[in-house]
C-alpha cells in the first residue's frame, strides 16, 4: 500500500468517527446551515454543552479536518472545510 493510501484511510476513518457522533453532527449542520463561521459560544449553544465538552467535540472535527478554525485574539472561529467534505463525502452536506 502506499504511504497516500494510507493517509487518505487514516483520514476516513477519523472523519466516520466524528461524524458518528449527533453532537458533531449537529455542530456540522448548524455550520453548514449558517453559511457563516460561528465562535465557541455559539457552537457551544447548540447543543448546550459545556465549554470543555465543545472544546472536546471541535478537537474531533478539526482532526478529521471537518471544520477549519481561524483564531483572531482570544476567539476562535469554525468553518466547513468544504474541500474535505467534496473529496470524500462529495453531496453530504445537502443531505443535512
Amino acid at each position: 500500500m502506499t504511504t497516500q493510501k494510507v493517509i487518505n484511510d487514516e483520514l476516513r476513518v477519523k472523519i466516520f468517527k466524528a461524524l458518528a457522533d449527533e453532537t458533531r453532527l449537529d455542530i456540522i449542520r448548524a455550520l453548514y446551515i449558517s453559511k457563516n463561521e460561528m465562535n465557541c459560544g455559539e457552537v457551544g449553544h447548540i447543543r448546550d454543552t459545556t465549554k470543555s465538552n465543545t472544546s472536546y467535540h471541535l478537537r474531533t472535527l478539526k482532526e478529521a479536518k471537518l471544520i477549519k478554525v481561524r483564531k483572531e485574539a482570544q476567539a476562535k472561529y469554525m468553518s466547513i472545510d468544504l474541500e474535505t467534505f467534496q473529496t470524500y463525502l462529495p453531496g453530504f452536506l445537502d443531505t443535512l
